[in-house]
């Protein structure tokens, strides 16, 4: 491909910059980081196997509750011990079905230069996904509207450091629920070519996901199932729960050869053990009993473990995200992951209200938990607020501002130590009495030796003031204003656009999917 055409598939105004000559701002280019530190890992190898044997004991002796009658027949077939809806499962059968599991995989969305690995030292980051509200400066919080699920779309497609489309990014309340699905997975396969999540919730939802993704790519029906196209990540519903429709989600795209997320959402001191390594342990074993049902129906196929625990607020009950326990929760997790060979998915989230400072500091704790952890896919990294019941946009701008950081930390050439890097010669050359603004090795690299903001304001105070004194979530504000007045949607073919208009058409006169799950 050439650059001409990869500019054109960028989608956006910075994929467009060359030829228009301007940008809203002069964001980091596309790039797959690596992440080249060692995980922290607070776990020695007996804390590791305790939590390990600790899940395998809930698995084996007290059960996991499926609701999914299918589930429950699988599992019989598989001869795991079965009560009503309750499955135990021991230790050597877990372990055979999560050992078929690829250490890693490739998602491949309908841009192919968008393909997303999975595993190893990759680290990817999503948009925020699901909250009801939105929030911005201009609006104050209201409930979620299709105006502004597509200004989080065209955010999530122009941003480079943002690698995949979330489920919702704000739930479009406007929008009837029968056919929300169809409108929002139509927006975000036009508006973008980035990797597509889609919620399993009901037959209807998920199969009508699957088979827009297909045609947006452009494939045949065998195509798309050869290789990862799209995601889903399901959740538990802790403790000791999964329910009808993610599984029946989960069973779908494992059979169509697309990959599948186990997240439980497990909160220390109201779903799970108020200890850190109980409530690891217990979404271990919540994890770990889907990830064998997926192994079990569909070996190979491509599963990744996730992780959500935290801790509640225990004065309010509230859910507390960014906490040391948070931090410390997801690195022991990552222990595990590596520990059974599975990718790893962590979260960028915090429970503040609004773009402030506490916002930031719990949402950088939380990124840097999954850099630590050895994350491999970071769920709501840009435009959470509200413990995951607001999306921002001037929130999305500021966690791109740290995501860009945090891609730019991860570049080796930070730390690179050739003789150039060393650079006697400048030494020399400044000695004691002079500087090196002006030298010829600062020269050669003035503009690209550091990180170049995006919405940060490095000058002092008196020159801030005399600009306005405007506040970082103002700044987040006119950013996100200016990529959405110029962006443009990346290129696709009229043919398939028409026929991803007709299905949804279609669907929609057959009444879209049920309301009651």
């Amino acid at each position: 491909m050439s650059d001409e055409q990869r500019r054109r598939r960028s989608g956006g105004r910075a994929g467009h910059a060359e030829r228009a000559g301007v940008r809203a701002i002069d964001q980091m280019p596309w790039r797959i980081p690596l992440n080249p530190d060692r995980p922290i890992e607070p776990l020695d190898q007996d804390g590791v196997n305790a939590i390990h044997k600790g899940a395998m004991r809930v698995l084996s002796e007290i059960g996991i509750r499926f609701l999914n009658p299918e589930a429950v027949a699988i599992f019989k077939e598989a001869g795991c011990i079965v009560d009503g809806e309750t499955v135990r499962m021991d230790e050597d059968f877990v372990m055979e079905m999560v050992r078929r599991a690829p250490p890693e995989f490739t998602i491949t969305p309908r841009n192919p230069d968008r393909a997303l690995p999975m595993g190893g030292k990759h680290i990817v980051f999503g948009n925020v996904s699901s909250p009801p509200n939105y929030w911005d400066l201009e609006r104050g919080k209201v409930s979620g509207f299709m105006d502004g699920f597509r200004d989080f779309i065209k955010l999530t497609q122009y941003f480079n450091c943002i690698h995949f489309a979330g489920g919702y990014p704000v739930e479009p309340i406007d929008i009837h629920p029968s056919v929300r699905h169809l409108d929002c997975l139509y927006e975000k396969l036009t508006l973008t070519d980035k990797v597509t999540h889609a919620y399993a919730l009901g037959k209807e939802r998920i199969e009508d996901a699957m088979e827009m993704v297909r045609i947006a790519g452009g494939l045949s029906d065998e195509a798309f199932r050869a290789t990862p196209r799209m995601f889903t990540n399901i959740n538990s519903v802790s403790p000791l729960k999964h329910d009808f429709p993610m599984i029946d989600g989960l069973l779908r795209m494992a059979r169509a050869g697309q990959a599948v997320v186990v997240t439980p959402f497990t909160l220390a001191g109201a779903m799970a053990p108020v200890t850190m390594a109980g409530a690891v342990s217990l979404s271990i074993a919540e994890a770990l009993s889907a990830i064998a049902l997926q192994q079990y129906v569909v070996p190979g196929s491509p599963s990744m473990i996730g992780t959500f625990t935290s801790n509640v607020d225990m004065k309010s009950g509230a859910p507390a995200f960014g906490t040391p326990e948070y931090m410390r929760a997801t690195q022991m997790t990552g222990q595990l992951a590596r520990f059974y060979g599975l990718p790893l998915r962590s979260s960028g989230v915090c429970a503040a209200n609004v773009p402030d400072g506490q916002a930031m500091w719990e949402t950088s704790n939380s990124l840097w938990a999954a850099m630590t952890s050895g994350t491999n896919l970071v769920y709501h990294a840009a435009g959470w607020l509200e413990g995951g019941l607001i999306a921002s946009p001037e929130k999305f701008v500021m966690d791109c501002e740290v995501l860009q950081m945090l891609q730019r930390y991860m570049e080796p050439q930070v730390w690179a130590t050739t003789p150039e890097d060393i650079a006697f010669d400048a030494v020399q050359e400044v000695g004691a009495e002079g500087h090196y603004f002006g030298c010829q090795h600062t020269q050669e690299r003035y503009t690209s030796a550091f990180y170049a903001p995006i919405a940060s304001d490095w000058r002092n105070f008196e020159a801030w003031k005399l600009d306005g004194a405007v506040w970082t979530a103002e700044r987040a504000h006119r950013i996100a204003k200016a990529i959405l007045a110029d962006f443009q949607a990346p290129p696709m073919e009229d043919a398939i656009r028409e026929e991803l208009q007709a299905f949804v058409a279609r669907r929609k006169e057959e009444g879209g999917a049920p309301t009651d799950f």
